[in-house]
């Protein structure tokens, strides 16, 4: 660690903090522990993460780094069922998210360790995604283009707002490597 009495132009020392999140089986505890996992890593990766206070907002975290604040709602998916991970795109009211109300969905694949970073425009009104995170049949791949693409939060509305995904990566304040960036640059 650096000390009071230290001139020197370095940085300080960092260190790699690793959050595990337990909980009791249940949806809001599930979520809670989602929301944490997210908080861990977006903080990570160098993201200015707010939390609002109390459940009221569609949003469960606000995050910036470069292109001002953006409204993040995670959701988490547990269970593998039919070749497949599924997530609710709605509130527990039924009500679809909307651009008025969040920016990003992200979706937590947990027993994968795998996050979906996709902005809310390509959601449209569904009430549910699928993530087939082994699937080679590109047909059912509809959202593995936003598999790890932690670039897109820190992206332009023009780029977030294209059809699909940009072609390649767009930040150069994000030290890993996206799905989109089979080079960076």
């Amino acid at each position: 660690m650096r000390t009071a009495n230290d001139n020197s132009d370095r940085p300080p020392y960092l260190e790699a903090v690793t959050l595990q999140a337990g909980t009791e089986p249940t949806r809001k505890r599930h979520g809670e522990a989602a929301e944490a996992a997210f908080l861990a890593r977006a903080t990570a990766l160098g993201f200015s993460v707010c939390i609002p206070w109390g459940d009221s907002n569609r949003y469960d975290s606000v995050v910036e780094l470069n292109h001002g604040l953006l409204r993040v709602q995670v959701k988490s998916a547990t269970r593998y069922a039919e070749t497949r991970y599924r997530v609710k795109t709605t509130g527990a009211s039924g009500k679809i998210y909307t651009s008025k109300e969040i920016d990003f969905f992200v979706g937590y694949v947990v027993p994968e360790d795998i996050w979906y970073i996709i902005p809310i425009q390509s959601i449209g009104e569904r009430k549910g995604i699928r993530f087939y995170p082994t699937t080679r049949r590109p047909s059912r791949a509809m959202f593995e283009k936003y598999r790890e693409t932690w670039c897109l939060l820190d992206s332009c509305l023009a780029v977030r707002l294209r059809k699909g995904a940009p072609r390649r990566c767009r930040s150069k304040n994000i030290d890993i490597r996206c799905a989109l960036c089979p080079q960076r640059g």
